[in-house]
């Protein structure tokens, strides 16, 4: 787990910028993003490689920031892995562009480019650069329509789709 979150660290270290041709939604509601993500799909990282049922939850801090907890299980090891971090609004908090730390004072971006404005039931969420990009959702499965739909818009804004990880839920 240690080398989990140190990976995570030195890939993060220092990237709070949002990746060319994507933009943090607007009139974001954090209080309505709160509670359990499942990861639908996303591109491969050392330190998601080989998990499944991959959940994050995200929760308030008493110091007003967010607190986030990854969760996935390793088949190859037979556990779970989860990890604890914690995230800030870079600008505003109204808009999806927020700071997160899983491992002492390194940020990375946390960058919400497309969200369910409705229902908050789906995200498309990127990194500091194209090489980070999760598809969440409030259920462990999308419709096929909706999933081709959220992968064609992240493919239109330069992120390799063709790389995609669809994750297995057992839920």
């Amino acid at each position: 787990m240690k080398k989990m979150l140190t990976i995570f660290a030195l890939l993060l270290a220092g990237c709070i910028n949002v990746p060319e041709n994507t933009t943090p939604v607007d009139n974001f509601n954090i209080e309505r993003y709160l509670g359990k993500w499942y990861e639908i799909a996303r591109l491969d990282h050392s330190f998601e490689r080989g998990l499944k049922s991959v959940s994050a939850e995200y929760s308030l801090r008493s110091d007003g920031g967010l607190r986030v907890v990854n969760r996935g299980y390793s088949e190859k090891e037979n556990k779970w892995k989860e990890v604890e971090g914690k995230g800030y609004f870079v600008d505003r908090k109204d808009q999806g562009f927020l700071k997160v730390s899983f491992f002492g004072p390194f940020y990375g971006s946390y960058v919400v480019f497309d969200l369910d404005r409705e229902n908050y039931s789906y995200a498309l969420v990127c990194g500091p650069n194209k090489s980070y990009l999760w598809l969440l959702a409030r259920s462990p499965r999308l419709t096929d329509d909706l999933k081709k739909r959220l992968v064609d818009k992240a493919a239109s804004r330069g992120f390799d789709t063709d790389e995609l990880i669809y994750v297995q839920h057992d839920e």
